[in-house]
């Protein structure tokens, strides 16, 4: 919502002061479509050029999180605590065997279906079963454990991170590229030389509309997008963090429930369930047939 509020802001603001300054759309409004095939065209012809296949495939997506915001919810991260204490105490009071069906087969789990919208989540499920398969396995160091899980969180982030990036990087072409697209139009203006000097105002004005839309468009729209993408991308690699944080307390011997709010600590502020929230959804959880 703000992200829509906010760019309708933005061209309120820029064409409001330009028209009340008594300048002409006319000649924006002429030149803009060419200069913007010019510089989207190429701007979009360098991230084909710099990104990976799986890259520009997430791009899509990427751009939608902008406007939607983080994929988990307050829910959610209750939800994520509820399920990891349900999987640590089975594993402590019914040992490892009673977890290998669970973690074998994760979407036909009584356990994992309580949760339909984690399970739905590849990297969060693989990340849970891969770490609880390892203890299976008597990979019981702590420490061990831990490392193994910070290079795979590492990875992810790393690869997630490849739109804002991309996106980036955009913004930070489209100024010179915005030059680019004015150049032409002087070019063309020098073709016209002859031409009477109105005319010649007016070709050299639809010119620099290419300048302007280059950084009204890297500073105002595509740079503050990235930016947004990065923010949403992070606090969404925190949902993943609450995972290795359970996961390794239970590893140091902590009860079940001494674990998850181990982990409660970890979860982002605006979405951080309270002790008291986070024991009423853990005593509410049906017990098994």
């Amino acid at each position: 919502m703000f992200q829509i509020i906010g760019i309708i802001l933005l061209f309120a603001m820029v064409f409001g002061s330009y028209i009340m300054g008594k300048g002409k759309m006319e000649v924006i409004l002429e030149a803009a479509p060419h200069e913007m095939m010019a510089i989207m065209g190429a701007a979009v012809a360098a991230m084909l050029i710099s990104n990976t296949t799986a890259t520009l495939k997430k791009m899509p997506g990427s751009l939608g999180k902008v406007f939607k915001g983080t994929s988990w919810k307050a829910k959610d991260y209750a939800d994520l605590l509820s399920l990891l204490f349900l999987l640590t105490k089975t594993m402590k009071s019914k040992g490892v065997i009673a977890l290998e069906s669970h973690i074998e087969r994760p979407h036909e789990s009584s356990i994992f279906s309580r949760y339909p919208k984690i399970v739905k989540d590849h990297f969060a499920v693989d990340f849970i079963c891969d770490t609880l398969r390892m203890m299976t396995m008597n990979l019981e160091d702590p420490h061990q454990v831990e490392d193994a899980m910070e290079k795979q969180l590492e990875k992810h982030h790393h690869e997630a991170q490849g739109p804002a990036h991309a996106l980036a990087s955009m913004a930070d072409g489209l100024p010179a590229l915005g030059i680019v697209a004015a150049v032409l139009g002087v070019i063309k203006t020098m073709g016209s030389i002859d031409r009477p000097p109105a005319e010649l105002g007016l070709m050299i004005g639809g010119a620099l509309v290419g300048t302007f839309l280059g950084v009204f468009l890297a500073y105002g729209i595509v740079g503050p997008m990235a930016t947004r993408l990065k923010e949403i991308i992070d606090e969404d690699g925190a949902f993943y963090r609450i995972i290795q944080s359970v996961l390794v307390a239970h590893l140091h011997g902590n009860a079940a429930q001494i674990s998850v709010e181990i982990g409660r600590g970890s979860v982002p502020s605006p979405a951080q369930p309270s002790f008291l929230e986070l024991e009423e959804a853990l005593n509410n959880i049906p017990a098994e047939g």
